[in-house]
């Protein structure tokens, strides 16, 4: 038995594992990487494993860096099952289109570009109908229903309280006399979270895979960060100014709705927050909540409570669902003061790259971050404080005021993974992490070993382990392990030639020698050429 890590090794995107037992491989997640050029540059490449050999996938959750490169794996001819539940079907129904018409608007984008530079123009990663071709080989499930694929290998899927259909799960495994309880958490939910119950507890594991994105950190009281989120808006609004909150299309968005929805109930602040209008400017996020409002199994007591008082908690007077670009495009000509709610998540792609570029410039109002900004995207540069912005290659300045709220995580947080862990009745012998930077993972690894004496292993990218924590491969010699390396080093060395000449500019004044600053910005602009043309050819 043993598992190769194929994506989420030391980050957080792209998850992919392969699980391999009594002759049998199959696949849990097959997401798309997101964040640096490293990661973007890895969703093109072909996959480093034979698709032939895989016979089924379980998918633990709909979001695109978990689902992502399903519609991929279908066109390079996979046809076996995806397994997973039927609200994470029905969420994959709109996400993976729409994620295929993402990859057709930026490639296209892309060989335009190319074209001009009299190079070959480029593939999309797949297109909408190869991600709605896919959809046929979805299979809904539902939790705590046992699933026996053949006499070696059985599974169960429980809720992770991650968001709407996200799953735990519990693989049963048999080799040569051996039996092996392997869970997977998949992104293991906040407690305490709008509309979606808590992570469920799981009695024993003999190995674990879990999740560690806040592994180095504590979320802050979500009814504390509830009160503040309100605050924001109506400071934000009372100076007349916008409220911009970049938010994944599916699962936070609704969430926000809900909280909003909720203060429309509180005497003290009713009047003024029902005046404002919220404005959802996403068509996938409009369409999630659609299904959101159908999935009513999946929710918590709280807010099956609002439902059975006839109260739909994703539905009020001042909400208004965006759908068109044209519409989108009147929010930024309107000066009346507005929340705006738009994906993508991560300040990436989509429509909320439009109102950053419309409102980050703008001292009274504020960008909202509600949810994790993985390393080398927008949403993060803007969180660490940087004074401009590249948006559709314009420079921006950031002089709105820049919050973040992490309660609103999907993700427990470094006391949520832990206390799941101490819950269990019977402790993992072994813990592989996953889906989290470098720096979580050894804090959640330090945790783990001094606090439960397991020992706990942060895979690198393709090694394989097996699942008694003896390294296999560690991947190194592969033509595609090295070409990742190389790209994450330049990647690395772009990122600080970007922010060496920020800096520069920032300090570039005329009380210092200008002539010597300015000298030292164009070398850094001849490298950063240089970092590109290498890319571009790469």
């Amino acid at each position: 038995m043993n598992i190769t890590f194929y994506g989420a090794a030391q980050e957080v995107t792209g998850s992919c594992h392969m699980v391999e037992v009594a002759g049998h491989k199959f696949l849990i997640d097959c997401g798309l990487f997101q964040g640096s050029l490293t990661d973007q540059m890895l969703n093109y490449e072909e996959f480093p494993f034979n698709i032939q050999e895989v016979e089924f996938v379980i998918l633990t959750h709909a979001h695109i860096d978990h689902s992502g490169r399903i519609p991929k794996l279908y066109k390079a001819g996979y046809k076996n099952p995806v397994y997973c539940t039927s609200a994470t079907r029905e969420l994959c129904k709109i996400m993976l289109p729409d994620s295929g018409h993402i990859q057709e608007n930026e490639i296209e984008w892309v060989n335009r570009k190319r074209m001009r530079a009299g190079k070959k123009p480029n593939d999309p990663i797949y297109t909408e109908q190869d991600a709605i071709d896919c959809l046929e080989i979805f299979k809904g499930l539902e939790y705590n229903v046992p699933v026996k694929i053949n006499d070696e290998i059985s599974f169960v899927l429980k809720d992770a309280g991650h968001m709407l259909g996200s799953a735990i799960v519990e693989l049963y495994l048999k080799e040569d006399g051996k039996e092996k309880k392997v869970v997977f958490t998949g992104d293991l939910g906040n407690k305490n979270l709008p509309i979606i119950n808590d992570p469920v507890n799981i009695d024993s594991a003999d190995v674990l895979v879990m999740e560690s994105t806040y592994g180095d950190r504590l979320h802050s009281s979500i009814v504390d960060q509830s009160s503040k989120f309100i605050q924001i808006i109506l400071d934000t609004i009372r100076r007349g100014g916008n409220v911009i909150i970049p938010s994944f299309a599916v699962g936070r968005t609704q969430e926000l709705l809900y909280e909003i929805n909720k203060y429309l109930t509180d005497d003290r602040i009713k009047d003024e927050l029902s005046k404002i209008p919220v404005y959802v400017d996403s068509p996938l996020a409009v369409n999630a909540t659609r299904i959101f409002e159908s999935q009513h199994s999946y929710y918590d007591e709280e807010a099956l409570s609002y439902l059975l008082k006839g109260d739909n908690p994703l539905v009020f007077d001042n909400l208004h669902l965006i759908e068109t670009s044209e519409e989108s495009q009147a929010l930024n000509d309107d000066p009346e003061p507005k929340i705006i709610i738009s994906a993508s998540g991560m300040c990436e792609v989509g429509r909320i790259k439009h109102h950053l570029k419309h409102n980050l410039y703008r001292s009274e109002c504020t960008i909202l971050f509600v949810g994790y900004q993985a390393e080398g995207t927008l949403g993060r540069k803007i969180m660490n404080g940087e004074p401009l912005v590249k948006i559709f290659g314009e420079e921006i300045a950031v002089k709105a005021e820049i919050k973040s709220l992490d309660a609103f995580s999907g993700h427990a947080d470094r006391d949520g993974l832990l206390g799941w862990v101490a819950a269990m009745k019977k402790k993992p012998e072994q813990i592989f992490i996953v889906h989290g930077e470098l720096e979580a993972q050894n804090v959640l690894k330090e945790y783990i070993q001094q606090g439960f004496k397991i020992n706990a292993i942060n895979p690198a990218y393709q090694e394989q382990y097996d699942v008694d924590g003896t390294l296999l491969s560690d991947g190194k010699n592969s033509y595609k392990a090295t070409r990742y390396n190389i790209l994450e080093l330049m990647t690395s060395l772009k990122e600080e030639v970007d922010t060496m000449t920020n800096n520069v500019k920032r300090n570039l004044k005329s009380d210092v020698n200008t002539e010597y600053l300015q000298n030292i910005v164009e070398k850094l602009k001849d490298v950063q050429d240089s970092i590109n043309i290498v890319n571009d050819n790469t």
